[in-house]
């Protein structure tokens, strides 16, 4: 992909003694993900976040995964909320606010994001498993963190119900996917920035 012939498109790098990431992303694109993180699971998540944000998505990741996969997902988090940050430009006429509710069989999430420039984060999800595959329970919540916190925006993310982790898992990041769909869509009626102030 190339940032310079679409403002909504935007590529972003990072690289330190822990990880080398590189990433893509479309907000105008039809859901297409080329995702290769070295945690099978998070690649996972990854592409479904693409597919139902209708996000095109590339993410590559070489990380010191023979310690575990920490700095692998909170890098792969940073520099894909500094891409979408960068592709939301300066936010002139997108709806700013998004919300979703996905189910995954007995699972039910909601994910609620405010395009505010202001990081916040409130995570309410149960973990009933420490890990899925390769991928450790524990770091699906500080990866919406350090994503938020990267791309300066508001996001609320809630399991209402379940009990399979996968199911819940996945119902998160599917819900994360359609509210930032929501929130960064372009609104013909909305003039410059979405907000009084008249900055984000």
């Amino acid at each position: 992909m190339s940032c310079e012939t679409l403002t909504r498109r935007a590529e972003r790098s990072r690289t330190t003694r822990e990880t080398n990431v590189c990433v893509a992303i479309d907000l105008d694109g039809r859901g297409n993900a080329e995702i290769a993180t070295g945690i099978g699971f998070l690649d996972h998540m990854l592409a479904q976040f693409a597919r139902h944000g209708l996000f095109d998505l590339e993410v590559h990741c070489k990380g010191d995964l023979e310690i575990d996969g920490h700095h692998t997902v909170e890098d792969v988090a940073i520099t894909l909320g500094e891409a979408i940050g960068e592709a939301l430009g300066d936010k002139a006429g997108l709806v700013r606010y998004g919300h979703a509710y996905v189910p995954m069989d007995e699972a039910l999430a909601r994910a609620v994001v405010d395009l505010s420039g202001r990081p916040f984060v409130v995570y309410n999800v149960a973990d009933t498993r420490d890990r899925v595959g390769d991928l450790e329970t524990q770091l699906v919540e500080h990866f919406w963190h350090s994503l938020a916190t990267a791309a300066k925006v508001t996001l609320h993310i809630d399991l209402l119900r379940g009990h399979n982790q996968h199911h819940i898992t996945e119902a998160v990041f599917k819900a994360c996917a359609r509210a930032f769909a929501a929130a960064t869509r372009v609104d013909p009626r909305v003039t410059g920035v979405p907000s009084t102030k008249g900055a984000l």
